[in-house]
């Protein structure tokens, strides 16, 4: 199995899903008596052990191979013994070192013969743990949902402890026997340890099937939403449960007209659909199952003033599941009256009406009585239920449903299940999806001309509103949250504290400017704010210190850590309701989301939360629900397996598990913190947020700074200059950008050509480019060009061809800005697929980082090869990416030769002229951009985010979505949605 399961995986990941970027959404479902089971639990887990050794052990060959070829370069004795580990004792060392660490002595000995030969150092590849890295690459198994299918017997064979046997598929004999407790250790394990398997629940899924004469159902979608016969699709629909939130009130009859009208919409719809081979067809076409559901129950909680984990929560989502159900099964029914009942009725009429029988008795809130079922379900929960018409609403709904389908039957062997709508819940503007809580409180909207602003959840007044709190109480709250702004009465750090410092009325207007899409206050206090002449002349700061990284301004003012973070709070905002003024203790519960919110924040919903709320909801869905529960860092591998069993005892259909910190590629908090006694401290004791404001705090100033020479008079381009022509098409029409570069390989110049547009639109588009030339030879930076037009809006728009980077751009200025950047500054966050090649700045070389790979041969002459690339190729046209064709010859001027080290091919590769530097002149080493892309990671984990860039646009604004992740600037998924 496992063979195959591999080759799976890899034809997956070269197909993708859905276009280019996107990554394969693919299921993968093991039943628990299969041979190969234990191997298919732990092959995540044992994958990413092989990533974890593929990052460390390149990382030590880097390392020590080098050490000996410094060891060789620093000796000064003879010659030929600074290759001998008997004279020379510090190769003896270094390679002694090299042993240690288990490097095969093989390449040892190659590294002394590449020594002997006059290379003076190596290039071996590193690798870092980047989802979408080289490393993730080489492994298996990470373009699948995994998945495992657990019986009744299995979880009961758990509870005994007793034996379990592993079935031969094709003869049924006993291919192995375990002990069942062992296999569910290695369950947990794995789930603790990466995040799959998930887990579906056989038995329950098959005990509410409705078409058993057919066959049992085995799997589902990716997202776990979608259970039925094998062959089989449906189409998804959702309703945004907010929109009938009106005037106080749940408008149940909206509600239920909505519901009747999307079944017969998706009813439709299946006649209309397309399917990828006959036989799914075929089989959706008899038993044309339908996929109608809802999203917002997390936002139209809170805005009702109901917490997530609630009884009167939970009872409100079980009766409106309840009543999108019944009244979608007694549609159905309705149409079944005039088409008939879909073609798979006839066989299958005894189960359905059993199963529509057990929905009724759920939605009566009957505890026995059912049929053929093994675990009860969860039913709906009336006496909490906090509008009581809805109770007797879902009641008549499953009455109705079940006497028209006894006299009718029905038109749909399922109508509905609970989605991910991730992207659709986006266009629909809810808050939160499918039947998740929000992710956070505070939300950061993204500006088209750059910045973005921060805003309250929109449920957040209106729930203080219901519960009686006063317009001026409400907006101190919302404050409290979200910041005022400002920092004129600041606690600590206001305009008269400032004045006091020799702060004048220019620059308390130029702080007050940048505050409010400042993050923290410590961004805006810097030279590039307040301008170095008055850092360094009014307020005696030395120019070294301005250009220290660590420096912290308002420290050396003599403000203490207590002063900042008050005055942080105040204009910055906590992001969180815990402590605001005027707010109940008793209320909190109301706002609390599935993660901390803010720094302060130590409220978060708890892994039983969610399962009871699936559970609620679980007794009324035809399907399934997808949604992942998060569990926080410190879960243990018990925690995992209760939760999985709390989920079995509850009804629910499937469950998939997800731990913070569990994936390679998520960044821990503790990554970036130096041996300080206060922050081990927080690290040690606090919360996660507060871990997360550590780090912020020491990254804060760690930021790259482009020294730009502003020229007094236009710098004129030279009369023969290099550059490129990118051709392409945006929106069905063809743009030619061609580009104009100084001798530096800076760019100077652009032209903008269209291809049959009318002339007075040409003529525009040429003009502006000269304009944004003549820009560029007056000292503009490219940056300030590209933030002022990436994302603007007109047409022409839409999908890009012709450009191996760009596939698409909401108008022509954005795609030429999303070029320009791309090629000259490297920005691959404005790409959607990452430019090919090694950039001069990837991450993951560590102090090494930046410097050139080639080392120049004693003696050499002639001018700098980096100058010479510089000088006849288009810095523009490589993007910053290396030349792996260009070759020195070694002999002629000889002197000259350079020695370049070694990649891949370290024999052919130490020739190669490849120096590891950005053409763009950066005034720190890579090591602070890895502290800056930390610091992007660290901002957006508090901010309610995963922490992890979105695959698509490169945004750190990814957030759970069922089993998948959902990009809140873009819409994209990592799967299925």
């Amino acid at each position: 199995l496992m063979g195959f399961l591999k080759i799976g995986d890899r034809a997956a990941g070269a197909i993708k899903s859905g276009g280019t970027t996107r990554r394969a959404a693919k299921m993968v479902i093991v039943d628990a008596d299969h041979p190969d089971i234990e191997e298919f639990i732990n092959w995540k887990v044992l994958e990413e052990q092989k990533v974890a050794s593929i990052v460390a052990g390149s990382k030590m060959h880097e390392q020590k191979l080098n050490a000996i070829f410094e060891a060789i370069r620093v000796w000064d004795g003879a010659e030929e013994a600074a290759y001998d580990p008997a004279s020379n004792d510090t190769l003896k060392a270094a390679i002694r070192d090299a042993k240690k660490v288990s490097i095969p002595e093989t390449y040892i000995k190659r590294v002394l013969d590449y020594a002997r030969q006059g290379h003076t150092s190596i290039e071996f590849p590193t690798y870092d743990t980047d989802w979408d890295s080289e490393a993730y690459s080489s492994v298996s198994g990470q373009n699948s949902n995994n998945s495992i299918r657990v019986t009744d017997a299995f979880l009961k064979a758990v509870e005994d402890d007793v034996d379990w046997d592993l079935i031969n598929r094709k003869d049924g004999t006993v291919a192995k026997t375990v002990k069942a407790r062992d296999l569910w250790d290695d369950v947990g394990h794995a789930a603790w340890a990466c995040a799959d398997p998930g887990i579906q629940y056989h038995d329950t899924v098959n005990a509410w099937h409705t078409c058993p004469e057919d066959g049992a159902i085995r799997g589902s979608n990716p997202c776990s939403e979608y259970m039925f016969l094998d062959d089989t699709a449906c189409n998804l629909a959702s309703m945004n449960l907010l929109t009938f939130y009106k005037d106080g009130a749940f408008q149940a009859d909206e509600y239920m007209h909505a519901t009747r009208l999307w079944t017969v919409t998706l009813e439709i719809s299946v006649m209309m659909a397309q399917f990828p081979s006959k036989e799914i067809a075929q089989r959706s076409y008899d038993f044309r199952t339908l996929g109608l559901g809802y999203a917002n129950i997390g936002g139209l909680l809170m805005n009702m003033g109901l917490g997530y984990d609630s009884d009167e929560g939970r009872a409100l989502a079980g009766a409106l599941t309840a009543i999108m159900t019944g009244v979608s099964y007694a549609t159905s029914a309705e149409m079944a009256k005039e088409l008939g009942p879909f073609p798979g009725y006839k066989k299958n009429a005894d189960h359905m009406l059993r199963v529509i029988r057990n929905h009724r008795r759920a939605a009566h809130g009957e505890v026995d009585g059912y049929e053929a079922m093994n675990v009860n379900p969860v039913t709906l929960d009336r006496a909490n239920c906090p509008d009581q018409k809805l109770v007797a609403l879902a009641a008549h709904a499953w009455d109705e449903a079940l006497k028209l389908g006894e006299k009718h039957g029905y038109r749909n062997a399922q109508s509905t299940v609970i989605a991910p709508t991730g992207t659709i819940g986006l266009v629909m503007d809810c808050d939160t999806t499918g039947i998740e809580p929000d992710f956070a409180l505070v939300k950061f909207k993204k500006l088209a001309g750059g910045g973005y602003f921060k805003i309250i959840n929109r449920s957040v007044p209106a729930a203080l509103e219901g519960l009686g709190y006063g317009s001026a109480q409400i907006e101190e709250i919302v404050s409290y949250a979200v910041g005022h702004g400002t920092i004129g009465n600041a606690p600590g750090i206001n305009h008269t504290s400032l004045i006091g410092h020799g702060f004048g009325q220019a620059e308390l207007d130029k702080i007050e400017a940048a505050l409010p899409s400042a993050f923290d206050i410590r961004f805006v206090f810097n030279q590039w704010t307040l301008g170095e002449e008055f850092c360094t002349k009014t307020l005696g700061i030395p120019a070294e210190k301005l250009n220290d990284p660590s420096f912290d301004l308002l420290r050396s003012l003599g403000f203490s850590r207590k002063d900042v973070e008050a005055a942080n709070d105040h204009v910055c905002g906590t992001m969180t309701l815990e402590g605001a003024p005027h707010l109940s203790e008793e209320h909190y519960h109301i706002f609390d989301c599935a993660n901390p919110c803010g720094k302060k924040g130590k409220r978060f919903l708890s892994v039983e939360s969610h399962i009871t709320m699936m559970a609620a909801a679980q007794s009324f869905i035809s399907g399934a629900i997808s949604k992942t529960i998060n569990m926080p860092n410190d879960a243990t591998i018990e925690d995992c397996k209760a939760a999985y069993e709390l989920s079995w005892s509850l009804g629910v259909k499937a469950n998939a598990l997800y731990r913070d910190g569990s994936k390679l590629s998520q960044p821990l908090a503790s990554a970036l913190v130096e041996d300080d006694d206060e922050a081990a401290e927080v690290l040690e004791t606090g919360s996660p947020m507060e871990k997360a404001a550590v780090l912020a705090e020491k990254v804060v100033e760690k930021i790259i700074v482009k020294e730009v020479e502003r020229a007094q008079a236009r710098d004129r381009m030279p009369e023969r200059r290099r550059g490129y022509t990118q051709k392409a098409v945006v929106g069905g029409h063809k743009v030619y950008l061609r580009t104009g570069e100084y001798q530096d390989g800076k760019l100077g110049e652009i032209f903008i050509d269209m291809h049959k547009e009318g002339a007075g639109f040409r003529a525009m588009m040429n003009n502006f480019a000269i304009a944004v030339s003549v820009g560029l030879q007056y000292g503009v930076p490219l940056e300030e060009f590209v933030d002022a037009f990436t994302f603007t809006k007109f047409e022409p728009a839409g999908m890009v061809q012709g450009n191996d980077s760009i596939k698409n751009a909401t108008s022509i200025l954005d795609y030429i800005f999303r070029e320009l950047a791309v090629s000259y500054l490297d920005r691959t966050d404005l790409a959607h697929v990452k430019p090919e090649g090694v950039s001069f700045d990837d991450l993951g070389r560590g102090e090494e980082e930046g410097k050139r790979n080639f080392s120049e041969i004693d003696g050499a002459r002639g001018e700098d090869p980096v100058e010479v690339l510089k000088k006849v190729v288009s810095t523009g046209y490589l993007r910053n990416r290396a030349p792996q064709g260009l070759m020195v010859v070694q002999g002629g001027a000889g002197a000259g030769a350079t020695a370049l080290a070694g990649t891949e091919n370290p024999a052919a590769a130490l020739q190669t002229l490849v120096p590891e530097v950005s053409t763009t002149i950066v005034a720190e080493t890579s090591a602070v951009a890895v502290t800056t892309s930390m610091d992007a990671r660290t901002k957006a984990k508090m901010q309610g985010y995963e922490g992890d860039p979105c695959g698509d646009c490169g945004n750190y604004t990814l957030v759970r979505n069922g089993t998948c992740m959902k990009c809140n600037t873009c819409g994209g998924t990592s799967g299925c949605s």
